[in-house]
């Protein structure tokens, strides 16, 4: 586990994010440029290294009912990696965009969920592998097969 100053200096590296200190020697990040209600990134990063990290929505996450999930054991990679899409999550346009987002699995292949009319349709390469009829659906069944969204997943 990363120690609390570990994970400050990996939070360091995120410029866009403001230091406030908070209740019970915890810490939040804040990205004020948020296009979203929420600023908070990184919430109540504590001494003895447990925090928050906001995901919202994001698919490849199981976060609470609030839109956050525990880093308490992320590694340095977890860490940046998430820090990086809360980011980006919050600088996307809350009335939301269509689907459009690369995913992976360990073996490198790639699948393409595409939202087209209405429908969320799944891609290798050029070739339809697979129609949904909802975002909700097409990500489970992409979970449930070992495919996990791919880093920066909007394409």
């Amino acid at each position: 586990m990363l120690s609390f100053q570990e994970k400050e200096a990996i939070i360091a590296n995120f410029p866009e994010l403001t230091r406030k200190e908070v209740s019970m020697g915890r810490v939040n990040y804040h990205y004020e440029e948020s296009l979203h209600e929420k600023k908070i990134v990184v919430r109540h990063l504590h001494e003895n290294g447990n925090g928050f990290v906001y995901v919202g929505k994001l698919p490849q996450y199981e976060a609470d009912k609030k839109g956050f999930i525990n880093i308490r054991d992320f590694s340095e990679d977890e860490l940046e990696e998430v820090i990086a899409e809360s980011i980006r999550y919050l600088s996307a346009d809350p009335a939301g965009e269509p689907v459009n987002e690369a995913w992976v699995n360990r073996e490198g292949i790639e699948l393409h969920l595409k939202e087209e009319n209405g429908y969320f349709n799944l891609y290798y390469g050029e070739n339809l592998e697979e129609g949904f009829d909802s975002a909700k659906e097409a990500r489970l069944y992409l979970k449930e097969e070992g495919f996990r969204l791919k880093s920066g997943g909007a394409m």
